[in-house]
């Protein structure tokens, strides 16, 4: 069951969501069509997903860690030029988090409902916790035991969240606060004007941020939907499989956007149920396992079969 809904969400999540993302960024950033865009990201997909795992690897090694540093670097320059405003806005998010009437207007009604919807499934999109998609990476890794490796992927949900996400809130909020006259109904347009306030440089590094991002994720879901593919047929319909992904990639960059996010929230909520009743059930698996080598301090002995 896991494995059916993970090789659907892969068309939602890290397919046709990052597909649109870069067909617009690009159109609204370079005023090129979306469906060019589109054939240009499925030819640049194919080419590497057609190579395997090896070939996503490579590509993922290489643009991940120098995206990540490279918008770290451009939000700290950002704060930097707002400076005055950090602290206000620091004050600002918290008293928005915690203030009483925030909090009364919370719990009435629809809101709590409206909250928790788009909370959890944002938060989803932003770290994937508890859909179960990090294992599948953490599972083909070499290592001595498996809560070594879980200690090594339990950091991407700290550098994904607490790192990047609290990096971009400040700018966000600080921005805001820097220039009254911005309009910030659109989160995606609010960060590119923020970024576009570096001179120069900051309009294209977060386009490159942005498409980087965007790519890695289309190959990393692209890898997890085909692990999921060859554990319910083997690996008689892998070329299948990728072929349809680049389908989907297609018309992800030219169909609405709304359409998307409803279809990929569904997915998955749809790949996460499973997950969460299989973490439930081996959470006694798990608690022994890390006492065994954490807290025991074996993290560097080998696993027995």
């Amino acid at each position: 069951l896991f494995a059916i809904f993970t090789a659907l969400a892969s068309f939602g999540i890290g397919c046709t969501v990052q597909a649109n993302s870069i067909a617009l960024l690009a159109n609204e950033t370079f005023g090129i069509p979306t469906w060019i865009v589109g054939v240009f990201v499925c030819l640049l997909t194919a080419l590497v997903i057609m190579g395997g795992v090896k070939s996503i690897a490579r590509v993922c090694t290489i643009l991940v860690p120098f995206m990540a540093a490279l918008y770290v670097v451009g939000c700290i320059v950002i704060l930097c030029m707002n400076s005055s405003f950090v602290r206000p806005a620091v004050e600002l998010i918290v008293n928005s988090a915690f203030n009483p009437m925030a909090a009364g207007g919370g719990f009435v009604g629809a809101t709590v409902m409206m909250a928790a919807r788009y909370g959890i499934a944002r938060g989803l999109f932003s770290n994937e916790s508890g859909m179960g998609s990090a294992p599948i990476v953490a599972a083909a890794a070499q290592t001595r035991n498996p809560v070594r490796q879980a200690l090594v992927s339990s950091t991407g949900t700290f550098w994904d969240t607490v790192i990047i996400c609290a990096l971009t809130g400040l700018v966000l909020v600080s921005s805001i606060l820097a220039y009254p006259d911005i309009s910030y109904a659109d989160g995606a347009a609010l960060t590119k004007v923020a970024f576009s306030k570096i001179p120069y440089v900051g309009a294209p590094l977060l386009t490159f941020g942005i498409l980087t991002f965007a790519f890695s994720t289309i190959l990393g879901w692209c890898y997890y939907g085909e692990s999921a593919v060859n554990y319910i047929e083997h690996q008689r319909i892998n070329r299948f499989y990728r072929i349809l992904y680049i389908v989907a990639l297609f018309f992800g960059s030219i169909i609405s956007l709304d359409v998307i996010w409803n279809i990929a929230d569904t997915m998955n909520a749809l790949m996460a149920i499973p997950n969460l009743v299989a973490l439930l059930l081996l959470s006694g698996v798990a608690a022994e396992e890390t006492n065994k080598y954490l807290w025991g301090n074996r993290l560097d002995e080998e696993m027995k079969e």
